[in-house]
Protein backbone atom coordinates (compact mmCIF):
# COMPACT_ATOMS: atom_id res chain seq x y z
CA UNK A 1 0.00 0.00 0.00
CA UNK A 2 1.14 3.28 -0.99
CA UNK A 3 2.57 5.59 1.83
CA UNK A 4 -0.41 7.80 2.92
CA UNK A 5 -2.77 5.52 1.43
CA UNK A 6 -6.07 4.87 4.10
CA UNK A 7 -5.35 1.85 5.86
CA UNK A 8 -8.80 -0.11 7.80
CA UNK A 9 -12.04 -0.87 7.29
CA UNK A 10 -12.99 2.92 5.66
CA UNK A 11 -10.10 2.68 3.32
CA UNK A 12 -12.00 0.63 0.89
CA UNK A 13 -14.08 3.61 -1.83
CA UNK A 14 -17.88 3.27 -1.61
CA UNK A 15 -20.50 3.75 -4.04
CA UNK A 16 -22.62 6.79 -3.57
CA UNK A 17 -25.64 8.63 -5.51
CA UNK A 18 -24.54 11.41 -7.82
CA UNK A 19 -26.35 14.87 -7.47
CA UNK A 20 -27.94 15.00 -10.94
CA UNK A 21 -28.46 18.82 -10.44
CA UNK A 22 -24.12 19.16 -10.43
CA UNK A 23 -24.29 17.94 -14.88
CA UNK A 24 -20.51 18.43 -14.58
CA UNK A 25 -19.40 14.94 -13.38
CA UNK A 26 -17.11 16.26 -11.20
CA UNK A 27 -16.24 14.67 -7.92
CA UNK A 28 -15.44 16.67 -5.01
CA UNK A 29 -13.39 15.54 -2.24
CA UNK A 30 -14.78 16.66 1.47
CA UNK A 31 -12.30 16.09 4.19
CA UNK A 32 -13.43 16.05 7.73
CA UNK A 33 -11.59 16.58 10.86
CA UNK A 34 -12.51 13.84 13.69
CA UNK A 35 -12.72 15.29 17.27
CA UNK A 36 -14.37 18.41 17.84
CA UNK A 37 -15.69 18.59 14.04
CA UNK A 38 -17.85 15.50 14.05
CA UNK A 39 -17.72 14.52 17.53
CA UNK A 40 -18.36 17.10 20.55
CA UNK A 41 -15.30 16.16 22.40
CA UNK A 42 -11.89 15.09 22.22
CA UNK A 43 -11.43 11.09 22.46
CA UNK A 44 -7.64 10.01 22.92
CA UNK A 45 -7.66 10.35 26.95
CA UNK A 46 -11.16 7.85 26.68
CA UNK A 47 -9.49 5.77 24.45
CA UNK A 48 -6.31 5.21 26.38
CA UNK A 49 -8.56 4.80 29.63
CA UNK A 50 -11.07 1.84 27.71
CA UNK A 51 -7.55 0.23 27.13
CA UNK A 52 -5.55 0.63 29.98
CA UNK A 53 -7.80 1.54 32.66
CA UNK A 54 -8.08 4.96 34.91
CA UNK A 55 -4.70 4.54 36.71
CA UNK A 56 -2.33 4.13 34.64
CA UNK A 57 -3.80 6.87 32.35
CA UNK A 58 -3.81 9.13 35.36
CA UNK A 59 -0.30 8.48 36.17
CA UNK A 60 0.69 8.98 32.80
CA UNK A 61 -0.90 11.87 32.55
CA UNK A 62 0.84 13.52 36.04
CA UNK A 63 3.82 12.21 34.88
CA UNK A 64 3.99 14.13 31.81
CA UNK A 65 1.71 16.82 33.42
CA UNK A 66 4.58 20.18 32.77
CA UNK A 67 5.47 18.73 29.19
CA UNK A 68 1.45 18.35 28.67
CA UNK A 69 0.89 22.26 29.62
CA UNK A 70 3.67 23.66 27.73
CA UNK A 71 2.52 21.50 24.62
CA UNK A 72 -1.24 23.13 24.79
CA UNK A 73 0.15 26.55 24.71
CA UNK A 74 2.99 26.31 22.14
CA UNK A 75 1.77 22.98 19.78
CA UNK A 76 3.95 22.41 16.99
CA UNK A 77 6.51 19.19 17.55
CA UNK A 78 6.57 20.10 21.44
CA UNK A 79 3.18 18.69 21.27
CA UNK A 80 3.59 15.87 18.85
CA UNK A 81 6.37 14.66 21.05
CA UNK A 82 4.02 14.68 23.79
CA UNK A 83 1.59 12.71 22.45
CA UNK A 84 3.76 10.58 21.77
CA UNK A 85 5.65 10.13 24.96
CA UNK A 86 2.10 9.50 26.66
CA UNK A 87 1.43 6.88 24.13
CA UNK A 88 4.48 4.96 24.92
CA UNK A 89 3.66 4.91 29.07
CA UNK A 90 0.22 3.83 28.33
CA UNK A 91 0.10 1.58 25.54
CA UNK A 92 3.52 -0.26 25.66
CA UNK A 93 3.47 -3.94 25.89
CA UNK A 94 -0.24 -4.20 25.01
CA UNK A 95 -1.24 -7.06 23.07
CA UNK A 96 -2.41 -6.20 19.45
CA UNK A 97 -5.14 -8.12 19.20
CA UNK A 98 -7.20 -6.95 22.33
CA UNK A 99 -5.94 -3.31 21.36
CA UNK A 100 -7.75 -3.62 18.15
CA UNK A 101 -11.01 -5.27 19.69
CA UNK A 102 -11.20 -1.97 22.14
CA UNK A 103 -10.69 0.34 19.49
CA UNK A 104 -13.62 -1.21 17.53
CA UNK A 105 -16.16 -1.11 20.47
CA UNK A 106 -14.49 2.34 21.50
CA UNK A 107 -15.40 3.92 18.07
CA UNK A 108 -18.74 2.77 17.96
CA UNK A 109 -19.55 3.96 21.95
CA UNK A 110 -17.69 7.37 21.31
CA UNK A 111 -19.52 7.89 17.91
CA UNK A 112 -22.78 7.23 19.42
CA UNK A 113 -22.45 9.04 22.09
CA UNK A 114 -21.01 12.28 20.70
CA UNK A 115 -21.78 12.72 16.95
CA UNK A 116 -22.12 16.30 16.14
CA UNK A 117 -25.94 16.38 14.58
CA UNK A 118 -24.96 19.20 11.82
CA UNK A 119 -21.88 18.23 10.84
CA UNK A 120 -23.09 14.38 10.15
CA UNK A 121 -26.00 16.18 7.61
CA UNK A 122 -23.07 17.97 6.08
CA UNK A 123 -21.46 14.92 5.43
CA UNK A 124 -24.19 13.16 4.63
CA UNK A 125 -25.19 15.67 1.78
CA UNK A 126 -21.58 15.19 0.36
CA UNK A 127 -21.82 11.54 -0.23
CA UNK A 128 -25.29 12.12 -1.77
CA UNK A 129 -23.36 14.81 -4.16
CA UNK A 130 -21.01 11.70 -4.95
CA UNK A 131 -18.38 13.69 -3.16
CA UNK A 132 -15.58 11.47 -1.73
CA UNK A 133 -15.66 11.55 2.32
CA UNK A 134 -12.26 11.35 3.67
CA UNK A 135 -11.88 11.54 7.51
CA UNK A 136 -8.74 12.63 8.46
CA UNK A 137 -7.76 13.21 12.15
CA UNK A 138 -4.68 13.57 14.73
CA UNK A 139 -6.70 10.65 17.04
CA UNK A 140 -5.24 6.88 16.34
CA UNK A 141 -6.48 5.10 13.30
CA UNK A 142 -7.40 2.13 15.09
CA UNK A 143 -10.80 3.76 15.92
CA UNK A 144 -10.73 6.63 13.87
CA UNK A 145 -11.02 4.37 10.91
CA UNK A 146 -13.88 2.26 12.40
CA UNK A 147 -15.73 5.41 12.87
CA UNK A 148 -15.60 6.63 9.70
CA UNK A 149 -16.52 3.43 8.29
CA UNK A 150 -19.51 3.47 10.38
CA UNK A 151 -20.38 7.23 8.70
CA UNK A 152 -19.78 6.08 5.40
CA UNK A 153 -16.77 7.55 4.46
CA UNK A 154 -14.38 6.96 1.36
CA UNK A 155 -11.18 6.65 3.26
CA UNK A 156 -9.65 7.53 6.83
CA UNK A 157 -6.33 9.09 7.25
CA UNK A 158 -4.79 9.53 10.97
CA UNK A 159 -2.04 8.60 13.40
CA UNK A 160 -0.85 5.52 13.01
CA UNK A 161 0.54 3.48 16.16
CA UNK A 162 3.14 0.50 15.60
CA UNK A 163 3.29 -2.96 16.71
CA UNK A 164 6.30 -4.87 17.10
CA UNK A 165 6.99 -8.40 15.90
CA UNK A 166 5.64 -9.90 18.94
CA UNK A 167 2.23 -8.17 18.77
CA UNK A 168 2.24 -5.79 21.22
CA UNK A 169 2.27 -1.73 20.88
CA UNK A 170 4.78 0.11 21.33
CA UNK A 171 2.90 3.51 21.36
CA UNK A 172 5.53 4.67 19.14
CA UNK A 173 3.98 6.66 15.80
CA UNK A 174 4.15 4.93 12.59
CA UNK A 175 5.32 8.52 10.28
CA UNK A 176 4.53 11.26 11.87
CA UNK A 177 1.40 12.67 14.32
CA UNK A 178 -1.36 13.45 11.78
CA UNK A 179 -1.69 17.20 12.50
CA UNK A 180 -1.01 20.76 10.98
CA UNK A 181 1.20 19.98 7.96
CA UNK A 182 0.91 16.14 7.71
CA UNK A 183 -3.15 16.06 7.46
CA UNK A 184 -2.71 18.21 4.16
CA UNK A 185 0.29 15.97 3.27
CA UNK A 186 -1.36 12.42 3.36
CA UNK A 187 -4.50 14.01 1.79
CA UNK A 188 -2.82 15.33 -1.13
CA UNK A 189 -1.26 12.02 -1.45
CA UNK A 190 -4.50 10.02 -1.10
CA UNK A 191 -6.26 12.21 -3.63
CA UNK A 192 -3.20 11.57 -6.03
CA UNK A 193 -3.58 7.90 -5.57
CA UNK A 194 -6.96 8.22 -5.97
CA UNK A 195 -6.83 9.78 -9.25
CA UNK A 196 -8.57 12.87 -7.36
CA UNK A 197 -5.82 15.49 -8.10
CA UNK A 198 -8.09 18.03 -9.93
CA UNK A 199 -10.84 17.63 -7.71
CA UNK A 200 -12.16 20.82 -5.52
CA UNK A 201 -11.54 20.11 -1.75
CA UNK A 202 -13.79 20.98 0.95
CA UNK A 203 -12.15 20.60 4.47
CA UNK A 204 -13.68 21.08 7.89
CA UNK A 205 -11.99 21.61 11.18
CA UNK A 206 -12.58 22.93 14.79
CA UNK A 207 -8.61 23.90 15.76
CA UNK A 208 -5.34 25.29 14.93
CA UNK A 209 -4.17 21.34 14.12
CA UNK A 210 -6.70 21.81 10.88
CA UNK A 211 -5.38 25.61 9.99
CA UNK A 212 -3.34 24.34 6.97
CA UNK A 213 -5.63 21.87 5.38
CA UNK A 214 -8.40 24.55 5.71
CA UNK A 215 -6.04 27.60 4.36
CA UNK A 216 -5.30 24.46 1.41
CA UNK A 217 -8.91 23.85 0.37
CA UNK A 218 -10.98 25.76 -1.94
CA UNK A 219 -13.38 25.42 0.25
CA UNK A 220 -12.36 25.51 3.88
CA UNK A 221 -15.17 25.66 6.88
CA UNK A 222 -15.04 26.36 10.24
CA UNK A 223 -16.87 24.32 12.62
CA UNK A 224 -15.30 25.26 15.78
CA UNK A 225 -18.03 25.64 19.30
CA UNK A 226 -15.73 29.39 19.62
CA UNK A 227 -16.57 30.51 16.03
CA UNK A 228 -15.42 33.89 15.39
CA UNK A 229 -13.49 33.98 18.51
CA UNK A 230 -10.95 30.41 17.52
CA UNK A 231 -7.83 30.18 15.45
CA UNK A 232 -10.34 29.53 12.32
CA UNK A 233 -12.33 32.95 12.54
CA UNK A 234 -11.12 33.90 9.02
CA UNK A 235 -13.53 30.67 7.29
CA UNK A 236 -17.63 30.77 6.79
CA UNK A 237 -19.21 28.42 8.96
CA UNK A 238 -21.48 25.70 7.96
CA UNK A 239 -24.57 28.15 7.42
CA UNK A 240 -22.32 30.30 4.89
CA UNK A 241 -21.61 27.42 3.37
CA UNK A 242 -22.96 24.24 1.68
CA UNK A 243 -26.40 23.28 0.12
CA UNK A 244 -27.68 27.19 0.22
CA UNK A 245 -24.53 28.77 -0.89
CA UNK A 246 -23.11 26.65 -3.45
CA UNK A 247 -23.63 29.83 -5.75
CA UNK A 248 -23.08 32.34 -3.14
Amino acid sequence: MPPGSPTGPAGVGRPSTPDPERGNGVTDVAAFDFDGTLTTAGSVFDFLTAVAGRRPVLQAAAALSPRLAHAALVGGTVADDTKEELFTRVLAGTDATYFHQVAEEFAQSHLAGHVRPEVRRRLDWHRGRGDRVVVVSASPEAYVAVAADRLAADATIATRLEEDEAGRMTGRYVGANCRGEEKIRRLRLWMADSDLESARLWAYGNSRGDLRMLQAADTGVNVGRLGRLGRLRNFKGLDETGPLRLNG
